[in-house]
């Protein structure tokens, strides 16, 4: 099977099955690309029973290519990646996405979880 992205994000119905799909999404950062934002990326994924087996993400304008398989770990450009270790979520840095549904009830769930990531003195 196949997922895209692109046609899920224009209102095609789309089910997850334990078929083996293949989830792609060519223009990953779609608002950056847009806005001329230069973090885009084209994201392939591959699922088999519901279950994520491995993943590809290519940062275009980095040039980086990051591959992961499930038990076999996460590497860039074949360097192999770690986690940092870091058990302190204060001394950590904090990235989040608002996403694009703008459903008030979803708004609503949104900002009441960034409300309480910014209660806890974080980087980001």
């Amino acid at each position: 099977s196949f997922i895209g992205e692109e046609s899920v994000a224009a209102g095609e119905g789309s089910i997850l099955t334990d078929t083996p799909t293949w989830i792609i999404d060519p223009i990953d950062g779609t608002t950056n690309f847009v806005h001329r934002f230069p973090f885009v990326a084209v994201s392939i994924g591959f699922v088999v029973n519901k279950k994520v087996e491995f993943g590809i993400v290519y940062s275009c304008i980095e040039d980086k290519m990051y591959t992961a398989r499930k038990g076999k770990g996460a590497f860039c450009n074949g360097q192999k990646l770690q986690v940092s270790g870091q058990e302190d979520i204060t001394k950590s840095l904090l990235v989040t996405e608002l996403g694009s549904n703008r459903d008030p009830e979803a708004i609503k769930i949104i900002l009441s979880n960034m409300e309480r990531l910014l209660s806890i003195p974080i980087h980001g």
